[in-house]
């Protein structure tokens, strides 16, 4: 615990900030509890949606079978995937929404546009940024969302090396996966290979001296 305690105050304010939020209190099924992974010396950020209700409960993005399956795309370890000087993790949301007829109702709307001007560039320029579901997609690649996460994905090799877009993946997408052979034929690879490279820059990264680090 002391150890914890310390890598708080370590923290930056914004961070901080984030994490004392409760600004949707009144629209959330639960108390706030707003999660994220950051550190400025992290070479990968994912962006995704909204976290589910197993990640609230754990206070870690992505501690369910859909984290699973999205460090299966990455080829990488749980540990590797929740040490912050490797992933920065920022939802669209920072705090479970609470669910529908149809599975999680979708990240708050406030919580972006507040936040993430103002914590995203602290992380200077990632290696890789990957846009996880449709909410970040339409958020971040707003020139290519017309509407479907499929026409987004499928330009991949247009929109990168940097960037990656995603399905979100969620149990709910197996159709999706089996419509689209190519996403786990083609892209997946390639993203795996550009995961590996980019978490082989850190060493020569000036960005992790002194840099400091978070976790949820």
């Amino acid at each position: 615990m002391a150890a914890f305690g310390r890598s708080m105050a370590r923290e930056p304010a914004i961070v901080r900030e984030i994490r004392a939020c409760t600004e949707c209190r009144e629209a959330l099924p639960l108390p706030p509890r707003p999660i994220l992974q950051f550190s400025r010396r992290a070479p990968i950020l994912i962006t995704s949606q909204a976290p589910g209700i197993r990640a609230h409960e754990a206070g870690r993005t992505f501690w369910d079978p859909s984290g699973d399956r999205l460090r299966d795309w990455l080829g990488v370890s749980r540990d590797v995937f929740y040490d912050p000087s490797c992933f920065a993790i920022v939802p669209m949301g920072f705090c479970y929404p609470g669910t529908g007829a149809g599975g999680d109702l979708p990240p708050r709307p406030e919580c972006a546009p507040r936040w993430h001007p103002r914590l995203v560039p602290r992380l200077g320029e990632p290696k890789l940024v990957l846009y996880v579901g449709a909410y970040a997609l339409r958020h971040y690649l707003a020139d290519r969302w017309q509407g479907r996460v499929t026409d987004v994905v499928a330009a991949w090799r247009e929109i990168g090396p940097r960037v990656v877009p995603l399905p979100h993946p969620s149990g709910r997408n197996q159709g999706w996966l089996r419509r689209n052979a190519w996403f786990e034929a083609e892209l997946v690879p390639a993203l795996r290979s550009r995961v590996r490279r980019a978490l082989a820059s850190r060493s020569s990264d000036p960005r992790r001296t002194g840099a400091g680090s978070s976790l949820s």
